[in-house]
């Protein structure tokens, strides 16, 4: 195959096409547009086209978001040469052949979360990302959650050790959307198109997000999947069998020593979007609940009687992201977390350096939900080396 050298940019900017235009083409598409209003990105993105097999959909969005067109063929942005920069908002059963195809057109990359539905998919990404990377092409995935200026903060006071050693990771993201069993049937519950269920979904995203904050690696798991409705009903009236899981739970062990907690399920009645994450050290102690996105809980043992946890609100401008919003006070939301990743991106690639979490990163999550796959089918503990070569 031949392969393009990374498309020039033009007069400071970057052409953006998108691959699908629904929940997460419309987060990506304000993102976008947030990054260019609120900051001074190096790059400006311009919305060129979106892609979507329903034109009627994706002109919705190109109508509402101002994109400049709209095809039904994906294959069109990379035949674009006023395109620098593929999108990836799709069921991941597509993530690979895109994304691939991109990179090997010369364009820079962003997918949406979890990278791919396989661990052979990932590793075949993260080979071409790899070599596009030799011709100056950045490639990122999107976990948009280590964005979030609280999530920050707790990053940078383990890094600087304010919580000494690791000995308790917990994290848990649970939601209720699929209590109601006549809940119906989507692409989220087949497992050719989603890959897994709440464990790739959203247990992934509570996989980067403790690995991120620690620091540290999951190197081994133990793990139990549970599908509570077996059966439900599509749009068409058609009873169809769930071959996802509903709820995932696992254990794990972290390269320092650490041992991890966490669930993962769309089970847990009354939580609607709830990512928590606790951090326990022999110093101290952090915690992150999503569904109050602008405060952290810093406990410090080094207060003694008085030690418990301290409320901190991260909406200071030396906070990272900060400077380009409100006042002191002034909340951010689920969708800013969007405009700081297209942010970094621009910068990253007006740099020529890769933001993370970079492909790498994402197959090391993909091998860590692999493992928990394993482990429950065989109920054994399962070690996770994350650090394997792809084969280039």
């Amino acid at each position: 195959m031949q392969h393009s050298s990374p498309q020039a940019t033009t007069s400071g900017s970057l052409g953006i096409g998108m691959v699908g235009y629904a929940f997460m083409g419309r987060a990506h598409s304000q993102g976008w547009l947030g990054a260019r209003e609120f900051f001074s990105p190096p790059l400006w993105p311009q919305l060129r086209t979106v892609a979507g097999r329903n034109r009627a959909g994706a002109q919705e969005l190109a109508d509402h978001f101002g994109w400049g067109g709209v095809t039904t063929d994906w294959q069109d942005l990379l035949s674009d040469d006023g395109i620098g920069l593929v999108d990836i908002c799709t069921p991941g059963d597509t993530h690979a052949e895109i994304a691939i195809a991109a990179l090997e057109a010369g364009r820079h990359v962003l997918v949406e979360k979890p990278m791919a539905n396989t661990v052979a998919e990932a590793e075949r990404m993260a080979a071409a990302a790899e070599r596009a990377a030799a011709r100056g092409q950045i490639a990122m995935v999107g976990f948009t959650y280590r964005r979030v200026p609280a999530v920050q903060l707790a990053r940078q006071i383990v890094a600087e050790g304010k919580l000494g050693t690791i000995r308790l990771i917990r994290a848990e993201y649970l939601q209720d959307w699929l209590v109601d069993s006549a809940a119906p049937f989507t692409w989220r519950s087949d497992r050719e198109l989603a890959g897994s269920g709440a464990l790739g979904d959203i247990g992934a995203h509570a996989i980067d997000l403790a690995q991120f904050v620690s620091g540290e690696l999951i190197t081994e798991v133990s793990g139990l999947l549970d599908t509570a409705v077996a059966t439900r009903t599509d749009a068409e009236g058609v009873a169809q069998e769930v071959t996802v899981d509903d709820t995932a739970a696992f254990l794990t062990r972290f390269q320092g020593g650490a041992v991890g907690n966490f669930t993962a399920t769309r089970m847990a009645t009354g939580r609607k979007n709830s990512l928590r994450l606790e951090i326990s050290g022999e110093l101290g102690a952090i915690s992150f609940d999503l569904e109050d996105l602008n405060v952290l809980q810093l406990q410090d043992t080094s207060e003694g009687d008085r030690a418990g946890f301290r409320r901190i609100d991260v909406t200071e401008p030396s906070h990272r992201y900060l400077s380009g919003w409100w006042p002191p006070g002034h909340a951010l939301g689920y969708q800013h977390g969007f405009t700081h990743q297209a942010l970094d991106l621009l910068n990253g690639i007006a740099a020529g350096e890769n933001p993370r979490p970079t492909f790498a990163d994402a197959l090391g999550v993909q091998r860590v939900l692999q493992s928990v796959e394993d482990s429950a089918r065989d109920r054994s503990w399962v070690a996770v080396d994350q650090l394997a070569r792809t084969d280039n």
